[in-house]
């Protein structure tokens, strides 16, 4: 098999200790040709003086403002060298020959412009987090994870085509990044990975879903569950999806559903007494009323 360069690169924000497990998972991997980038948003310092000494060979890109996961990643896009760049969440850890399959994917078919790891959580390492995508709904403007949820039997382990990527672990063809763009910083958390794959299949490029490339994930420490800061961005960006990637009858269709669900989740914080979450909701309507992003 060929093996090209890939540039791995993940974003940190305040997690130090999770990152540098992520590196040392990297550290094992059997895939030698390769470049390392961590982008610590919102820096301090401390991270970089940290990797300098115990990782010297990472690439670090300190920036003091929290561009987000997207602008985070886009500043290592903009500056690795790889043929594939190969994101990671900070909260993951990888099996040693993870990047293996993705790489034979990737060189044996010019057209494949994403390819995804499968992933298990990694506090419970036989459950299945991810084994390929639903595509976005019409107007509900979800999709569901394949496989999510139950035990791995080897039920998914062939490769095939799958209509999106996750975030948490996803190979990106740097030609396709070229034609499709960045990936895109007015989502700041949430939904971003989906508007992108949809930008590169846009392009005639495929995605694929790789299950040799197992990634572990530990989900929960990025955001906790019914944060505000989950609440906002899960409820902003579902909607910018829609006014994005919906056109005429259907995108009325899905404003008016989300509409509906915003009413019924109103009342359940009302009801709840969970007021900051309220708050963060009516925030995030209000940012798309007011037509941000056109």
């Amino acid at each position: 098999m060929n093996t090209p360069l890939v540039s791995i690169i993940t974003v940190n924000f305040k997690q130090p200790d999770v990152t540098c497990e992520l590196l040392n998972s990297l550290k094992k991997i059997s895939y030698k040709n390769i470049e390392i980038w961590v982008v610590d948003n919102f820096s301090d310092g401390a991270l970089k003086a940290r990797l300098n000494a115990d990782y010297p060979e990472v690439k670090v890109i300190e920036s003091k403002k929290n561009l987000g996961f997207a602008g985070g990643n886009n500043l290592a896009i903009t500056q690795a060298n790889g043929k594939y760049l190969m994101l990671l969440n900070n909260d993951t850890e990888v099996k040693e020959d993870f990047l293996e399959p993705l790489v034979e994917v990737m060189e044996n078919n010019s057209k494949v412009g994403i390819c995804s790891s499968k992933l298990h959580y990694f506090y419970h390492p036989e459950i299945i987090q991810y084994a390929g995508s639903s595509d976005l709904h019409p107007y509900k403007i979800q999709s569901f994870a394949i496989g999510y949820g139950v035990k791995d039997m080897g039920q998914y382990d062939e490769i095939a085509p799958t209509n999106l990527a996750h975030g948490a672990a996803m190979m990106v063809r740097a030609e396709a990044v070229k034609e499709a763009g960045l990936m895109p910083e007015e989502f700041f958390l949430y939904y971003e990975e989906i508007d992108w794959c949809m930008k590169i299949r846009e392009k005639g490029y495929l995605i694929y879903f790789v299950p040799k490339s197992l990634v572990l994930h530990k989900e929960s420490i990025s955001v906790g569950k019914q944060s505000a800061l989950q609440v906002y961005y899960k409820t902003r960006n579902r909607i910018l999806l829609a006014r994005k990637w919906r056109k005429g009858l259907i995108k009325w269709f899905s404003l008016g559903y989300l509409s509906m669900v915003a009413i019924r989740d109103i009342f359940k914080f009302l009801l709840q007494r969970k007021f900051l979450l309220l708050k963060m909701y009516a925030d995030a309507l209000i940012w798309n009323l007011k037509g941000n992003y056109k």
